[in-house]
């Protein structure tokens, strides 16, 4: 399992001027017409995503794109990737996309690309070839299986002068952003956010899928957090981080019980509830926005800000449940 680098910060605050936060940069898409998009990696959100965008109910701001193109992919030492796998590659063949056996296969029929393969420990290898490319590129969470990979996925961005940024979908649930700017709510002072969090030997804890309710987290709380302490049971996780302002932050992971997301936000005003999943929608939108413009909804560090966030949560929990510096 790879460890933080000690200067994150460093490299965060370097990334923070690349052009992949709301720059043009070289890449973005300003051809008529909808945009060719291809998918690397059919054994996560491969078949629904393609469902929403080809399909005759999309919502009109995703008739800017069409999907054309997948490479299957696929990690044989994760069960779940092989079964989403064997039941996903028809049925998207069936919406009208070609099934190709390469990502380069990929790369020559298509306009923009989506990495959306479940495994993140492959992800900075398929990017590679994209970015190199100079395909702008969505990459589903988790972006990497560790923050050094990540770091190195945003260098080569940069280096390419690729445009690419990753999220979770909850992160754009209509609710939550509608919190961000809630006259009852005010300036945020707190924020406990949960999601289920089922672990998976190959990846740091958190980064599996415990990623979800932690970027609900940044999104209402922003970026800025500078220790993280973790206390861990079976059944459940709870990472405190302290915010460099004095606040703090709370992700409730579960692997006990209701299958759900949300959240409590405490703002100066008043406190409200946040946080829900409300559908993949939201988030491909952005990401029509994204390939059309090369601008990033989110911007590179503060994606690596979560990531380090897991990290050192995943030290804590290793170390006792002390608190762990997020940056360095």
């Amino acid at each position: 399992m790879s460890r933080a680098p000690r200067c994150i910060l460093c490299l965060v605050v370097v990334l923070a001027g690349v052009g992949l936060d709301g720059s043009r940069v070289a890449g973005a898409q300003t051809t008529e017409g909808p945009l060719r998009v291809g998918i690397i990696g059919l054994d996560a959100h491969g078949l629904p995503w393609t469902q929403i965008v080809n399909g005759p109910k999309r919502p009109a701001e995703l008739g800017q794109m069409r999907i054309t193109v997948a490479f299957p992919g696929g990690s044989p030492d994760i069960p779940q990737s092989m079964e989403i796998l064997g039941r996903s590659v028809e049925p998207v063949r069936a919406l009208g996309v070609e099934i190709v056996d390469s990502i380069e296969a990929v790369l020559a029929k298509c306009d923009a690309v989506m990495i959306l393969s479940i495994d993140g420990r492959v992800h900075l290898t398929q990017a590679r070839p994209v970015l190199a490319a100079r395909k702008p590129v969505f990459i589903d969470k988790p972006l990497a299986a560790s923050l050094a990979d990540a770091v190195e996925i945003f260098r080569l961005a940069r280096q390419h002068g690729t445009p690419c940024f990753s999220s979770s979908a909850l992160r754009f649930a209509p609710g939550t952003q509608a919190v961000l700017k809630d006259p009852r709510v005010g300036p945020i002072l707190g924020c406990d956010a949960f999601s289920p969090c089922p672990l998976e030997p190959h990846h740091p804890d958190f980064f599996w899928y415990g990623i979800h309710g932690v970027e609900t987290l940044f999104t209402l709380m922003g970026p800025g957090c500078v220790t993280v302490s973790r206390v861990h049971t079976d059944k459940f996780d709870v990472a405190v981080g302290v915010w460099n302002d004095g606040r703090i932050g709370v992700f409730r992971g579960t692997r006990d019980g209701p299958h759900s997301y949300g959240a409590t936000v405490f703002g100066r005003k008043g406190s409200v509830q946040a946080g829900r999943f409300e559908g993949y929608e939201p988030l491909l939108v952005e990401i029509a926005r994204f390939f059309r413009t090369g601008r990033a909804p989110v911007p590179p560090e503060q994606t690596l800000e979560i990531l380090a966030f897991m990290e050192a949560a995943d030290r804590s929990g290793r170390e006792g449940g002390r608190p762990v510096p997020v940056h360095k």
